[in-house]
């Protein structure tokens, strides 16, 4: 099992949550973990060069996105990497895989929900299947998601610092997103499964 989890961050506010989300997908050992935190260097007139990356992201079951919002949309060093995927489009080379997203921005409100709605469009661009969050706010919540949003992760940070509850969250997806690596891959047995499930529930 593959999972990759490819980012960009200025602040260190999206590469926290890279790291809670990481630390969710590992909490059973059993997973591979490809991370691969954009830099600017990695981009020449515009353009992402870091094909040997893509590659493998090619090879993952699921690839998990994240970036901060600026302007209302998935910050530019994101979008060049998102551009270079194209080439895998016209093959539907990550068909079928799975895709989650998170994003963070310094308003309570700063279009956040349109940066996940770019990665699932991606995503959808792709042939991958999304996996959001099952938790509804104020009703089963798990404890998590303060600003109720189902699509993916948002955290909101004014001044720098990353909110426990957004930590958790980004967490608490990565769970899920093993959780549902393990049902879809026909070689997870069920007792992997339970102990997923517990820790997902807890």
């Amino acid at each position: 099992m593959k999972i990759g989890v490819i980012f960009f961050s200025k602040t260190d506010v999206t590469g926290a949550l890279a790291t809670s989300l990481i630390n969710g997908l590992s909490a059973f050992g059993q997973a591979t973990i490809i991370k691969h935190q954009i830099k600017g260097g990695e981009i020449v007139e515009g353009r992402f060069t870091n094909l040997e990356i893509i590659k493998k992201l090619s090879s993952c079951d699921a690839i998990i996105f994240g970036t901060p919002t600026y302007m209302g949309g998935v910050s530019a060093q994101f979008k060049a990497f998102a551009d270079a995927t194209s080439e895998l489009w016209c093959e539907q080379e990550w068909s079928g895989k799975l895709a989650a997203g998170f994003t963070s921005g310094s308003a309570m409100n700063g279009d956040q929900t349109g940066t996940l709605q770019y990665l699932v469009t991606l995503s959808n661009q792709h042939g991958m299947l999304w996996v959001g969050l099952d938790s509804a706010q104020g009703y089963k919540d798990h404890g998590i998601n303060r600003m109720g949003c189902q699509l993916g992760v948002i955290a909101h940070s004014p001044d720098g610092n990353v909110n426990k509850t957004d930590l958790e969250t980004a967490y608490y997806l990565g769970n899920r997103v093993f959780e549902q690596v393990l049902r879809m891959n026909p070689k997870s047995n069920k007792s992997s499964q339970q102990d997923v499930a517990s820790c997902v529930s807890a």
